[in-house]
């Protein structure tokens, strides 16, 4: 039971913190208001976690994780490249809606981590930015892509597909698949091979 009560409370305080860094940024949210925001005195944090970077380490990790667990799961279903990038798209859409202040720390605030964990967090999105390239690849090879410059063109993905963080509302016009279907079109709009026919 008391296990129990320190993983909840823990839970807690890790939702908080996310909430704080994404409304006041890493660097102006202190653990007094974490504690204030938990209603608890600051030394009680600190039987839970060790500092304040604690806290974004976990948060920025724990997504990263995520969103690499996604894609990898994506490129290893027998899909074509579209229903790939698709699907990768809806996944990183879904996850960003239902975690969206862990989202705001992980896509802003993930700068403020200290070496070794800054290199390590880099290290981690290159290699979700390369399971994306893997399915740009995979397109080209079936010849359903253009030839496209990937570096640019996975950026260009992931930076529309993270703005949604930026407006969402859990109570909008569109749900999470609504939204992912939308952009996926929009982004197959610009990679989609061209058919070329003869103009008499």
């Amino acid at each position: 039971m008391a296990d129990s009560l320190n993983i909840n409370r823990k839970e807690q305080i890790i939702d908080a913190a996310a909430l704080l860094f994404k409304q006041k940024g890493y660097a102006s949210t202190t653990m007094r208001d974490l504690a204030t925001e938990l209603g608890i005195e600051a030394a009680s944090i600190y039987h839970h976690i060790k500092s304040k970077e604690e806290l974004l380490e976990g948060i920025c990790f724990d997504m990263a994780n995520k969103f690499i667990s996604n894609a990898k799961e994506v490129n290893d279903i027998y899909f074509n490249a579209e229903e790939k990038l698709r699907l990768a798209i809806k996944l990183h859409v879904e996850t960003i809606t239902e975690n969206q202040n862990q989202s705001a720390v992980f896509l802003s605030e993930w700068r403020n981590l200290s070496e070794p964990k800054l290199t390590l967090f880099k290290q981690l999105r290159q290699q979700y930015e390369n399971q994306f390239t893997i399915i740009l690849m995979d397109g080209e090879n079936e010849d359903i892509f253009d030839q496209v410059d990937k570096k640019f063109a996975v950026l260009s993905i992931l930076s529309t597909i993270n703005f949604v963080n930026e407006w969402y509302k859990p109570d909008g016009k569109m749900n999470a698949a609504e939204i992912a279907e939308k952009l996926s079109n929009f982004i197959m709009g610009g990679l989609r091979k061209r058919l070329v026919t003869d103009v008499l």
